[in-house]
């Protein structure tokens, strides 16, 4: 008989979205009066021990105090920080994660064994390499985009993720490529008018870039303040194909425009010419009319114009 499973609850199990390091902000004390207790108080104290030589029994507890204070004033040479603007600095101790101190100035911790890790706050960008992935309708395209980045939270871009500037760079790539799968490169086809395509909306292609990167990056501690497409081109082996397609449709597009110009002239003029009894026509000679006008106004050459001495 095997044994019932034993219920996994939360407390057994973390979640993707559960973080396990966040900042946690620790007083220091300012430097220049670190500087003033190693120069100043410790060598008084070490100067005073010699007291202690005149009374012998204690002078094995003092000889053992001066070298305990001696060992800590030279250890006390670690205790000092200095952080720049936009800098911060994550603190531990034996492997432990103590705090983070990103106040820029010159600062002083009790404990001369922390460690300290610095790491830059600093707006950064960087851009992808031209990466070549399908479209929805999956025609291989191009496409590179550039993203502007800064860490926002020290104890979670060092202690999150193993390398966070290789982690910004992979998943920035990672969500460019996810973004490009689900649009078309170009309005081209039927099933695509009246949605959003990667050349002609790049406001929205922008800013739903953004939110997907920075919903990658959100574990790692950083903020994403833009991403935008840089560079966006179907590949080569289709590139003149495409490119005849879409002067195929622009020419379509056009025509269409010119042949709705001249059913709307032709129109006016029958009826200004049936209005003003200019001339009677019957069915026949208006319908050659209308072929010769639509012929005229649609040709892309010029035309050669027959004057008839005749009849109609």
């Amino acid at each position: 008989m095997q044994p019932a499973p034993v219920p996994i609850t939360p407390e057994h199990k973390l979640s993707n979205d559960e973080i396990m390091f966040k900042d946690a902000r620790i007083k220091t004390l300012n430097g220049f009066l670190g500087l003033a207790i190693q120069w100043i108080a410790v060598p008084v104290i070490f100067v005073c021990m010699f007291v202690t030589y005149a009374w012998t029994p204690l002078m094995v507890i003092g000889i053992i105090l001066q070298i305990a204070i001696a060992i800590v004033w030279f250890l006390m040479f670690n205790s000092y920080l200095i952080i720049n603007p936009n800098e911060g600095a994550a603190i531990q101790f034996f492997g432990e994660y103590v705090g983070t101190v990103d106040e820029q100035g010159f600062h002083f911790f009790i404990n001369p064994l922390y460690e300290k890790q610095k790491i830059s706050l600093r707006i950064r960008n960087f851009e992808s390499a031209k990466l070549k992935v399908n479209d929805v309708n999956a025609n291989p395209i191009e496409i590179a985009a550039v993203v502007v980045w800064k860490v926002v939270d020290t104890a979670e871009a060092l202690f999150e993720v193993d390398n966070y500037q290789n982690y910004v760079q992979i998943q920035s790539e990672a969500a460019l490529r996810a973004m490009a799968t689900k649009y078309p490169y170009d309005i081209i086809e039927e099933k695509d008018i009246g949605g959003i395509a990667l050349s002609s909306h790049q406001e929205v292609i922008a800013q739903e870039l953004q939110i997907s990167v920075e919903a990658r990056l959100k574990r790692a501690g950083i903020q994403v303040l833009e991403a935008r497409i840089s560079h966006l081109a179907y590949s080569q082996e289709i590139a003149q194909a495409m490119l005849r397609r879409q002067q195929a449709s622009a020419v379509v597009a056009a025509r269409s425009e010119i042949v709705k110009g001249a059913v709307g002239m032709v129109e006016m003029a029958l009826e200004q010419l049936s209005a003003k009894n200019i001339i009677e026509l019957d069915e026949d000679k208006k319908a050659s009319m209308v072929s010769n006008l639509l012929v005229v106004l649609c040709s892309e050459t010029d035309t050669t114009p027959i004057v008839n001495t005749g009849s109609l």
